[in-house]
C-alpha cells in the first residue's frame, strides 16, 4: 500500500495541471471524432429523401421525419416470410453462439492454462498458427465439412463453426495463467473439485476475457446473412432480409438509412453496456502469488 501510495504521489508531482488538461482535451477531441459515424447515421435515418441526396451534403438533418421507419415496416410487413421469424433466427444464432464460444473457449483454456499432459504445447501452438488464417482461405474446408455432416441449410451450419473461432481460446488461456496456481491448491484442498473451481473461481477471475470474447463474438454474428450455408428464406437472418430490402434502388434509400441505424443499435449497445465492466474488472482482477 505505502509503494502505491508513492507511486500516485510521484504521478501527482510529475504531471502537470496543464499536462492533464491537454491530455484531457486530446482525447476529448479523438473520442469525439470517433462518434462522427455513429451521429452520421443516426442524422441519415431521420432525413426525407431530399435531404439525403441534398449536395453538398449536409451532416445534420433539417426536417426529421420517421417516413424512414414507417416504410422500413410496410415493407417487411409485405414479406410472406414474418420479420419475427428473421429475428428470432438471428437472435438464435447470436446468442447460442456466443455463449457456446465462451463455454466452450474457457472449458478448452483451462486445462491448457493450468496442467501439462502430453501434446498440450502442440495443441495450442495449433490454435495460435490457426490465427494466421483468415476466414476467406477456411471458407471452402468449412462448406466441405458442413456438407459431409449435412448442416448445410441449416441454422447449425453458422453456429457450430462460430464456436471454433481459434481467438477465444488463446485469449482465455492468456487469462487463465495469471490466475495463482495457489488459489486453485486452496480450492482442492478445501474439497471443491475441478468443475467448481473452474465456474466459481476461474470464470469470475477471467471476466474481462470472456466480456471482450462478447464485444467480438457478438456482433460478427449479428451481422451474418447466412452466407452460403444457407438458402431457405425461412431461416435467412434479419441482416439478410434488411439487406434485400435496400437493393430496391434510389427510391428506398431512406429505408436503407434506417436499415444501417437499426443493425448499429444493437452491437453498440451491448458494448456500451459491457464496457465499462471491462475496464473495471481488467483494473481489479490482477493477482500474483
Amino acid at each position: 500500500m505505502r509503494t502505491i501510495a508513492v507511486f500516485r504521489l510521484s504521478r501527482k508531482l510529475n504531471r502537470s495541471f496543464a499536462t492533464s488538461l491537454f491530455l484531457f482535451v486530446l482525447l476529448a477531441v479523438f473520442g469525439a471524432f470517433s462518434a462522427l459515424p455513429l451521429l452520421y447515421a443516426v442524422n441519415n435515418a431521420f432525413k426525407p429523401l431530399d435531404e439525403l441526396f441534398v449536395f453538398p451534403p449536409r451532416f445534420f438533418v433539417n426536417n426529421p421525419t420517421w417516413d424512414n421507419f414507417y416504410d422500413l415496416v410496410s415493407l417487411m410487413g409485405n414479406s410472406w416470410v414474418p420479420l419475427s421469424r428473421y429475428i428470432a433466427n438471428t437472435l438464435l444464432i447470436t446468442i447460442v453462439g456466443t455463449a457456446g464460444h465462451i463455454l466452450l473457449a474457457s472449458a478448452a483454456a483451462y486445462p491448457l492454462a493450468k496442467y501439462r499432459f502430453p501434446g498440450s504445447r502442440t495443441l495450442f501452438s495449433i490454435v495460435v498458427l490457426s490465427l494466421m488464417f483468415s476466414g476467406h482461405v477456411t471458407a471452402i474446408p468449412n462448406y466441405m465439412v458442413m456438407s459431409w455432416l449435412g448442416w448445410i441449410n441449416t441454422l447449425t451450419s453458422i453456429i457450430v463453426p462460430s464456436l471454433a473461432f481459434p481467438l477465444g481460446l488463446f485469449l482465455m488461456k492468456q487469462f487463465m495463467e495469471q490466475i495463482p496456481d495457489a488459489l486453485l491448491e486452496a480450492a482442492k484442498i478445501d474439497g471443491a473439485s475441478e468443475y467448481r473451481i473452474y465456474w466459481t473461481i476461474v470464470m469470475p477471475n477471467v471476466k474481462p476475457a470472456w466480456l471482450t470474447l462478447m464485444i467480438l463474438q457478438f456482433p460478427f454474428l449479428w451481422g451474418s446473412d447466412g452466407g452460403s450455408f444457407i438458402y431457405s428464406e425461412n431461416l435467412k437472418t434479419l441482416h439478410y432480409a434488411l439487406g434485400q430490402i435496400t437493393l430496391g434502388g434510389i427510391a428506398r434509400a431512406g429505408v436503407g438509412a434506417a436499415v444501417a441505424l437499426i443493425l448499429m443499435v444493437v452491437p453498440i449497445t451491448l458494448f456500451i453496456i459491457s464496457q465499462s465492466s471491462v475496464i473495471q474488472t481488467m483494473a481489479t482482477s490482477g493477482m500474483k502469488d
